[in-house]
């Protein structure tokens, strides 16, 4: 079965190899020294068989680098763009302002930082936005209009968290009901256990929208052997098969996230036919 590949995640895979990412500007505070860092990550993902890869965009925004959001975000498609090949896309990542594990923290009006972020990742030349983890559908189909309104193609991803317990399977439904009327072309959960990915995927799939629906889920919790201090090639495998399932399900997006890594997509492209978007 031919899926696009995503990559996997930026923050703890910059973790893994050595510098850390304090709140609250997290990975986008690598973009100042640490350039050549980023870039090793993307190389690592392409190297790794990923089609569409995500420009570390996801704390540049106005609130965490109220001085230097605009640069960091312009350095950060720039690092990406120049790790892709020209075959692939670019896709600029769009967050929750506050924090992506605290929906409660969401501001009454999240508007205007949202569509500044949506029309500076437009100015860069990202392929695609992707809204991505937001526990809060509000805020999510804010962001989500803000980018649409770009012009270009929007991919938005819900997160239940962790544990599963910021937004149940039903309410990323609706959620993602909601964003596909408003323009979203595809409908992804993301950073939420791999084991229990199906709970939130198939209620996505019964939506019956003809999107293309996708999973990038994290590596729960050390003892289940899918990333953090597992061996990197057995926790990539295991992953895999689990992904097997959202793909036997329908799935057409597949990638990664916390606790992952390149060694995760590797695994994931040995075993389906990757398509490029």
């Amino acid at each position: 079965m031919r899926i696009t590949l995503l990559d996997g995640p930026m923050g703890t895979e910059l973790c893994r190899r050595g510098l850390p990412t304090p709140a609250p500007e997290w990975s986008a505070a690598a973009l100042r020294d640490h350039q050549d860092l980023v870039a090793e990550v993307h190389r690592a993902y392409t190297a790794a068989g990923a089609t569409v890869h995500t420009a570390n965009t996801f704390r540049t925004q106005p609130r965490p680098c109220p001085h230097d959001w605009r640069q960091l975000l312009a350095r950060a498609v720039g690092v990406a763009r120049r790790c892709a090949p020209a075959t692939h896309q670019v896709a600029g990542s769009m967050a929750p302002l506050m924090d992506c594990y605290s929906p409660w923290l969401s501001p009454p009006d999240a508007r205007p930082e949202h569509r500044l972020v949506a029309r500076a990742l437009a100015e860069e030349g990202v392929d695609l936005v992707l809204v991505e983890t937001f526990p809060h559908v509000g805020e999510a189909l804010v962001a989500v209009e803000e980018a649409v309104a770009t012009g270009l193609p929007v991919w938005v991803s819900f997160t239940p968290g962790p544990d599963g317990d910021l937004l149940s399977p039903a309410e990323v439904a609706r959620g993602a009901r909601s964003a596909a009327e408003r323009g979203a072309s595809a409908l992804l959960v993301n950073c939420l256990p791999a084991t229990r990915a199906l709970e939130w995927l198939r209620p996505l799939l019964d939506l019956g929208l003809g999107l293309p629906v996708g999973v990038y889920a994290n590596a729960g919790h050390p003892t289940e052997g899918l990333g953090w201090e597992a061996d990197p090639a057995q926790a990539g495998e295991r992953y895999a098969d689990l992904a097997e399932a959202w793909v036997a399900s329908g799935a057409r997006i597949v990638g990664s996230c916390c606790g992952t890594g390149p060694e995760t997509i590797a695994a994931l492209s040995r075993r389906f036919r990757t398509a490029a978007p």
